[in-house]
């Protein structure tokens, strides 16, 4: 069950020559290989190309009719081996997975495919996770390609630059006998715009033929003496290929309405931006006529000396617009220019920041700059539209230093506490929330015991966390994890930590991370190293981070998938010896039980506590069409949610910070006798329990209550509410009553 259905967008996906498609980026990638005759199709799920794989799944019938196979991946590593079938058949195949993390976890395959080479074209679209909208460390796919030497595309944002990157894509592998790799952002997964469609293809050689007719050559295979020949071949023939055919169909751009003697050399993807910098600053308007030359490089590596050479002349600099750091393009440029006694000044990170994302913003400040810097007339950097945000800083008056009017010109307002102070009190300015867990999500009652915990045995346990959800964990109020090195590494990283001790190390690991490589690079790992520590592994039934695909643990039948396979006799089938499962993690007692229990037991050898909830957000999508559904048809429909009696609550507010779920707030005390702030319960509850069960484990508190919402009641029901009314009605008429002649 993903998070996103795509299935009312499948006509789309069959549309004709000269039909026009009107739609998303992602959705228009899949129109793309079809058209282009693609064969097969895996991948594993991760920002920014989840919906591609949701896409993918939700197409089975329109690929099944050109003969396309789709697998989702257990693995980025698993997916890039699927390309080994372009290898010695005409077979085009594509994958798809999250980069630069996907990538690492695919190295191993890609570095075999891309040494011994393809035959069918083989394409490798990677979601290009980088700047400030990441969930991971700021690295790019540019460096992988040029260490294995794969076609690097980065098309400008726009549809039909991205199909044409697709279709000519398989072009080129196939020319050059290389795999292409096709990075797309954010952005340009999620943009939406049109393209001219062409008919789809159903390849004419078929993975039924390559099975029907095996063919075998040596020379394809990572072995002595052939894998020392495929560097001469990468060299010799393949990079020449590649680079005739790029020229040939000229996937790079040039842009240009005024000849000038300066000019942008700058990556597709970031032709947006920078054609919206050059608007802001007078010499572009909005539809990217600009009177600064342009070079857009859709094709980023391998570069075009040519090309290059071509657009410089009679140039005296061109400006490298490059995001990221090692300026891997803006190097090669100045290599080729060396070699090929280019006198045009090369410019780039000495205009434009170091590293970090390139936004509009930050683009009118260098463009500016650089344009400054050779007398072309454009308008000021430093106009209000350009100016940075500026940032409050709270400073002392000890504090202040004399780089303060340094600081101002930079953007930074400086003002004292006491100045700060006249404006509003300081306890009244709102702390940001950091980000967490949803409302109701199955994972926070794991954390929460371990808090608890923590409180009741006055130590601090190493946690090794993980990729997903569940790493929120690191960030207030639990402020629990020490270390994460990748996706279903938790249990790897506590190896080191088997010593004796009178405490344990705690692994933590995702149902997806389990299952990615977890089960053998941790769980595994420790029963053949004999490791000691405790590994929690968090089964909510769904890759819940990326979307909420299902997975081999996921309970939700699934006609294409198999589901269904337990976690706990997965791990009982590697040799773990210890293992506990926890059905409902919202029971907080049961929950600290079993931790301690794992913590504490004699047995030696590793524990695994399997913690077991679905995903508050999947449930409460399937609940909410359940619900919506009973409720146009008049059905009776029961929702529970808590509430916090305020002439109760003490304002402990042990639920808030043992919990921290959006849904619980604060809000003035209503009893004018006392000043502390009550806590609230906010209309978002989903009735989860577990604030209350917090609060009782904590500081006994009877201030929670428990709320049935009942639609569409039976008519026994409207009785028993109608007779209770009259109950508390007469009851409290009796209470005030007494409080009245008692105050008489």
């Amino acid at each position: 069950m993903a998070e996103r259905s795509f299935v009312n967008e499948m006509g789309k996906l069959r549309l004709g020559k000269g039909d026009t498609f009107n739609g998303e980026g992602i959705l228009a990638v899949t129109k793309a290989l079809l058209e282009s005759g693609v064969n097969y199709v895996g991948g594993y799920q991760g920002s920014p190309i989840s919906h591609l794989l949701d896409v993918l799944a939700d197409a089975q019938e329109i690929l099944a009719e050109y003969g396309v196979r789709f697998e989702n991946s257990a693995s980025e590593a698993t997916a890039a081996a699927t390309l080994s079938a372009s290898v010695n058949y005409p077979l085009r195949g594509a994958i798809t997975f999250k980069s630069t993390v996907g990538t690492n976890v695919a190295s191993d395959a890609l570095a075999n495919l891309a040494s011994g080479g393809v035959t069918g074209g083989a394409m490798i679209i990677v979601g290009e996770d980088y700047g400030e909208g990441s969930s991971i460390m700021q690295e790019r796919s540019h460096a992988f390609a040029m260490k294995s030497q794969i076609w690097l595309l980065d098309p400008r944002p726009n549809l039909p630059c991205i199909v044409d990157a697709v279709k000519k894509g398989f072009e080129l592998s196939e020319a050059s006998n290389t795999p292409v790799m096709l990075q797309i952002g954010i952005r340009s997964c999620h943009l939406h715009g049109q393209f001219e469609t062409s008919d789809n293809v159903r390849a004419a050689f078929t993975t039924k033929d390559a099975i029907d007719n095996p063919y075998r050559d040596v020379d394809r295979i990572v072995l002595p003496p052939a894998s020392f020949l495929h560097e001469k071949e990468k060299i010799a023939k393949r990079w020449p290929a590649a680079v005739d055919f790029i020229k040939e169909n000229k996937m790079n751009e040039f842009f240009s309405a005024d000849k000038k003697n300066v000019g942008l050399i700058l990556q597709g993807g970031c032709y947006n931006n920078v054609v919206r910098a050059l608007e802001k600053l007078g010499v572009s308007d909005i539809f990217g006529q600009s009177d600064i030359p342009l070079y857009v490089l859709n094709v980023t590596y391998p570069l075009i000396d040519d090309e290059l050479e071509q657009f410089c002349q009679d140039k005296n600099a061109v400006l490298v617009i490059e995001q990221g750091q090692p300026n891997f393009i803006e190097q090669n440029i100045a290599s080729i220019f060396n070699h090929q006694k280019i006198t045009t000044k090369l410019h780039g990170k000495n205009h434009l920041p170091l590293a970090g994302e390139y936004d509009a913003r930050t683009l009118v400040k260098g463009i500016s700059s650089f344009l400054k810097q050779y007398d072309i007339e454009h308008d000021c950097a430093e106009s209000p539209a350009s100016q940075a945000i500026p940032v409050l800083e709270l400073r002392s008056t000890e504090e202040k230093s004399e780089d303060s009017k340094a600081d101002v010109a930079e953007g930074v307002q400086i003002a004292e506490v006491e100045e700060i102070e006249e404006l509003a009190p300081l306890n009244t300015l709102v702390n940001p929330r950091p980000p967490g867990f949803c409302t109701g999500c199955p994972e926070r009652p794991i954390f929460t015991a371990l808090k608890l915990l923590e409180k009741e045995t006055g130590e601090q346990h190493h946690v090794s966390a993980d990729i997903g959800c569940h790493l929120f964990s690191i960030l207030p109020p639990f402020n629990i994890g020490n270390t994460t090195m990748g996706y279903g590494l938790g249990g790897a990283g506590v190896s080191a930590f088997h010593t004796e001790s009178s405490k344990r190390a705690i692994a933590i690991m995702g149902d997806g991370g389990f299952w990615h490589n977890g089960l053998t690079s941790g769980i595994a790992n420790a029963v053949f190293n004999k490791s000691d520590h405790v590994t929690v592994v968090i089964d909510n039934r769904y890759t819940a981070a990326t979307g909420g695909q299902d997975i081999l643990s996921s309970t939700a039948l699934n006609d294409t998938r198999s589901t269904g396979h337990d976690i706990e006799n997965a791990a009982k089938g590697v040799g773990v010896k210890w293992v506990k499962t926890v059905d409902h993690t919202y029971d907080l007692k049961r929950m600290v039980s079993t931790l301690r229990e794992a913590l504490t037991t004699q047995e030696t050898g590793p524990k695994v506590v399997v913690a077991q909830s679905e995903c508050m957000l999947n449930k409460q999508r399937r609940i909410k069409r359940n619900v919506r559904k009973a409720l146009k048809n008049g059905q009776r429909n029961v929702r529970e949610r808590f509430g916090i009696d305020h002439d109760t609550c003490t304002g402990d507010h042990s639920c808030i910070r043992l919990s921290g779920c959006p849904s619980l707030s604060i809000k003035p005390n209503p009893d004018p006798l006392r000043q502390d702030p009550v806590a609230s319960v906010l209309n978002s509850c989903v009735g989860c329990g577990l604030c209350g069960e917090v609060s009782h484990a904590a500081v006994l508190c009877p201030s929670f209550y428990k709320a049935r919402i009942v639609t569409h009641p039976t008519r026994f029901e409207r009785f028993v509410h109608r007779l209770q009314t009259k109950v508390i009605s007469w009851l409290q008429d009796i209470y005030h009553r007494k409080t009245q002649q008692q105050m008489a």
